[in-house]
């Protein structure tokens, strides 16, 4: 079947689909799609890796002999950055009748980069070559690594970014509808929400709302290298939040930063302006103007925080907190919460902190304003320990 004359919308069908990278995510696409009807096929540079996605029930081994070779209709290019490009080449000259999607975390550059093999008269890639070409990125992982982490519904309401290859130039879009509409779809039956991007837009967001993230993290944390040990061990969950995504993997990450350089540094610029101008305030606090300089800044941040979307991509709610004291053994948060649902009050959020030099947890739970003080007084009467905000 061709499936760029077979679109989703004509017929619920199941193509074939070959994974290339059998890391953490691509292992659960091959387990998601295996879940969704689909013949998966496995290959990686790493025969163990490869054999461990099969024995998971990823997909079974890419077979090419004398016999014939597997045609996938769809292949997946989930190899790391730095070797996305070529294995996407690799994908559309070896399968010529099938849709190449990518994974990768950053877009512009790998399109950069097809588009240079595009160049040459005799280049074996040819720009009607990509029009079987997709860039996606779901944005969806998890703390470990490796086949062995992954699972079938890890990107369940996660984002699943479809960037169309366009002309830099022109931006004429290459990828053809049918192959846009197929990266879509692969997003959706894996129980994600599609976003559609052109690839410099989406590079330049990733920059903001990921890689900003990753690298304040990693900065803050290194600060704690040298800490006396009393000081840490006041930390809180302030310290744990902002620094809990510093414990990443250095190599991804110098891949990512390397291929999407320009939109950081673009952003960075403007981080080091403010830091400039708090560093400029704090050297004389107390002088006409500087106290009001710090809460502008901090009110700058308390604007940007108003504008992450809330619950579910709405927009953005405040929620009352209350803080129930629980002893730290085994059953307390699920009481906390039987009681709640006894009481009929939704949680919005909830979080846990555990208190320094004590055996007590604290539960905080996020509830519509209007109930809080109805469920402080019920869990009050149920004999848990309450503290409003």
């Amino acid at each position: 079947m061709n499936l760029l004359t077979a679109p989703p919308a004509s017929a619920r069908s199941t193509p074939t689909v070959l994974i290339r990278g059998t890391g953490l995510l691509g292992t659960s696409i091959g387990l998601g799609l295996r879940a969704d009807g689909h013949e998966v096929l496995l290959s990686d540079p790493s025969a163990t890796a490869q054999a461990i996605a099969a024995d998971i029930g990823a997909g079974r081994l890419l077979e090419s002999s004398e016999h014939g070779e597997d045609s996938p209709e769809i292949v997946i290019v989930a190899a790391p950055p730095e070797a996305t490009a070529a294995e996407v080449a690799a994908a559309l000259r070896s399968f010529p009748d099938a849709v190449v999607l990518d994974i990768a975390s950053t877009k512009a550059e790998i399109l950069h980069l097809l588009l240079a093999q595009t160049q040459d008269d005799d280049a074996a890639l040819t720009r009607h070559d990509l029009r079987r070409y997709v860039g996606t990125h779901p944005m969806a992982g998890r703390e470990k690594s490796g086949p062995v982490a992954a699972r079938g519904e890890l990107f369940t309401s996660m984002p699943w970014v479809v960037c169309p290859a366009v002309d830099p130039v022109t931006g004429e879009q290459l990828s053809a509808p049918e192959a846009v509409d197929w990266a879509g779809e692969i997003g959706r039956r894996l129980g994600a929400t599609v976003h559609h991007m052109d690839p410099a837009r989406h590079d330049q967001s990733v920059a903001l709302i990921s890689h900003l993230p990753q690298i304040a993290a990693s900065l803050v944390a290194s600060r704690l290298q040298d800490a006396p040990t009393s000081a840490l061990a006041l930390a809180g969950n302030g310290l744990r939040d902002v620094t809990r995504i510093a414990a990443s993997d250095p190599g991804l990450w110098v891949q990512i930063l390397s291929s999407n350089a320009a939109p950081v540094m673009e952003i960075l610029y403007g981080l080091r302006h403010d830091v400039e101008r708090l560093i400029s305030t704090l050297e004389d606090p107390r002088a006409p103007g500087g106290q009001a300089d710090i809460a502008q800044l901090i009110a700058e941040g308390n604007a940007g925080v108003a504008r992450v979307p809330g619950k579910h991509g709405a927009p953005p709610q405040s929620f009352a907190v209350l803080t129930v004291i629980v002893d730290d053994k085994p059953g307390q948060i699920a009481a906390v919460l039987n009681d709640v649902a006894r009481v009929g009050v939704n949680v919005e959020d909830m979080r846990m902190e555990h208190s320094a030099g004590h055996q007590v947890g604290m539960v905080e739970l996020s509830v519509l304003p209007g109930r809080r003080d109805e469920l402080a007084a019920a869990m009050t009467e149920f004999g848990w320990k309450v503290v409003l905000s």
